[in-house]
């Protein structure tokens, strides 16, 4: 009886979906509509290629995804602190399912120009820079305190899962029936977020906002002057702009294992698998009271497989601890999520949370071209293990600076 308990108390905590029907019907919107997302980033990569040939072009889509985040994030921030945050998700949502309807009208008027499609893209991405942060406001108000960990890491395994699944369903689909049938599922996701979005109820924050950059500056100025939020960002881009392996993997597995194409494409499935892997254990981890320490071990964990993953001698084993690797950031991301949903007052969450988004986002692509100038200049062994090693020295600066993500922060008297 206590080994089954055990069990169950190590997998993924389904509390919040059992206690919450509101955060249940949002979260199966959100599991469709990511899902779909995934298609239609397949399908526009695809596309794009298709009509121009050119990997300008095709990074090009990544630039139209990450400018409307750099540029509107924090502005989206404020104005999720301002307004009622049920109509602003609804607002958010119906725009994105809007410019996915565009997107899939060209199953009948065929397919737009490059510079259509990526304005379409950069549009979407817009909504999706509002849409980021008040969907990470609504969690506190869904939740009671001790299930919000597990909501949030209810929120990383749908994520995870589309990761997974999504790019190779979306090569299927696109070559079975084209682009268009992608945009049509990914337009069709939409309708059951906006069904999820519905379900909530009035979310209106009684405080008085400062409009444009004052409530910005206001938010960051809480971030700085908040030493565990700050301490939890700061492991956060120690993490990724120091460290972000996926830039060297090319060139890894050309020096390495013989350039296999085979090992190269396992070893980003490897760190999705054991990013899934971790979040269906997640129970082992987001009933513990002491989020700030979780976080601080995973993100140190992350360091410490990348320097294991520079040094493998065989495929398997670089395999396994990019595994490692994988769960040990969902272990870090969740927790972190957790220290910034729990230590922000409700009127600051939006600002607070579209600071985190940007992080989450930005850290990868600066870490990346961190790693790719590095290796450039001495060698790819040295870039990855240097940078895991110097996340690591950051982790442990940061862990014994900032008490308070030391400290327990939710009681845990469940069972």
């Amino acid at each position: 009886m206590k080994g089954a308990l055990g069990v169950r108390r190590a997998l993924i905590d389904l509390e919040p979906l059992r206690a919450s029907p509101v955060f249940r019907r949002l979260w199966f919107g959100q599991v469709l509509s990511t899902f779909g997302g995934q298609l239609a980033f397949v399908a526009v990569m695809f596309q794009v290629w298709d009509e121009t040939q050119s990997t300008a072009w095709t990074g090009a889509v990544g630039l139209s995804q990450a400018l409307p985040l750099i540029l509107l994030g924090l502005f989206a921030g404020a104005a999720v602190d301002r307004f009622e945050r049920r109509r602003f998700y609804l607002i958010t949502t119906f725009g994105q399912l809007v410019t996915s309807a565009v997107m899939a009208s060209q199953l009948v008027i065929g397919s737009v120009p490059v510079g259509v499609l990526l304005g379409l893209v950069a549009m979407q991405a817009s909504f999706a820079a509002a849409a980021g942060p008040v969907a990470r406001t609504v969690l506190p108000q869904l939740l009671p305190r001790e299930l919000l960990a597990a909501g949030i890491a209810l929120n990383r395994i749908a994520f995870q899962g589309a990761m997974l699944l999504g790019p190779a369903i979306g090569g299927l689909v696109v070559g079975a029936w084209g682009t268009g049938a992608c945009y049509l599922i990914d337009c069709l996701s939409f309708l059951a977020a906006l069904y999820g979005v519905l379900g909530l109820p009035h979310l209106r924050v009684e405080a008085v906002v400062k409009a444009g950059l004052r409530g910005v500056w206001e938010g960051l100025a809480f971030v700085g002057s908040t030493p565990v939020i700050r301490g939890a960002l700061i492991t956060d881009l120690a993490a990724t702009v120091l460290s972000m392996p996926v830039s060297l993997f090319p060139v890894i597995n050309a020096e390495r294992f013989g350039n296999d194409p085979r090992t190269l494409g396992l070893f980003l499935t490897a760190i999705a698998v054991g990013g899934v892997t971790a979040s269906l254990l997640s129970g082992t981890f987001t009933r513990l009271p002491r989020h700030g320490v979780v976080m601080l071990a995973g993100s140190a964990g992350w360091g410490i497989a990348l320097a294991l993953f520079a040094f493998s001698p065989a495929p398997w084993l670089a395999l396994v601890f990019l595994a490692v690797a994988g769960a040990a950031d969902t272990v870090a991301v969740v927790s972190r999520s957790t220290i910034v949903q729990l230590h922000t007052p409700s009127e600051l969450l939006g600002r607070v949370s579209a600071a985190e988004q940007i992080v989450g986002q930005a850290g990868p692509d600066l870490g990346n071209l961190r790693g790719g100038l590095v290796a450039q200049l001495t060698s790819p062994v040295t870039a990855l293990a240097s940078g895991a090693l110097l996340c690591v020295a950051a982790v442990a600066t940061v862990a014994a600076t900032t008490p308070g993500l030391r400290a327990s922060e939710v009681p845990n008297d469940r069972r």
